[in-house]
């Protein structure tokens, strides 16, 4: 099929979502994870809804997947800095669970929608 307008995306807009909830749940983090954490956390989270945008641009659905890949492997690491965050202390468990729910309807987002995709 090939070339997808990103913004109309479903996978794209909570991918942004999900890049302010990151940077409002980061600015409560100690100074001390600015360069650490804080850093790692919000460009995975841009990194989900860039890499859909950009992969959008190919002319190819098999292209297209490589960078829904991309997106999805941000997505599970992520995942991964929010249970270190967790482990740390830096949010709550009712926190941690939201953004928990919210990242793996991401991921299964993403997933379904590479499935959906030709193989061209």
């Amino acid at each position: 099929m090939g070339r997808h307008n990103f913004k109309k995306l479903k996978i794209w807009n909570e991918g942004i979502s999900l890049v302010g909830e990151s940077y409002k749940l980061t600015r409560t983090f100690p100074a001390s994870e600015r360069f650490n954490l804080i850093s790692q956390l919000n460009r995975c989270a841009v990194s989900i809804p860039s890499n859909i945008a950009e992969g959008s641009s190919k002319s190819t659905d098999r292209h297209f997947k490589k960078f829904l890949e991309n997106s999805l492997g941000s997505a599970f690491e992520w995942e991964t800095q929010l249970i270190v965050a967790y482990n740390e202390n830096f949010l709550s468990k009712e926190r941690f669970e939201e953004l928990e729910n919210k990242i793996l309807q991401i991921q299964k987002m993403i997933g379904s929608f590479m499935d959906n995709l030709g193989n061209d």
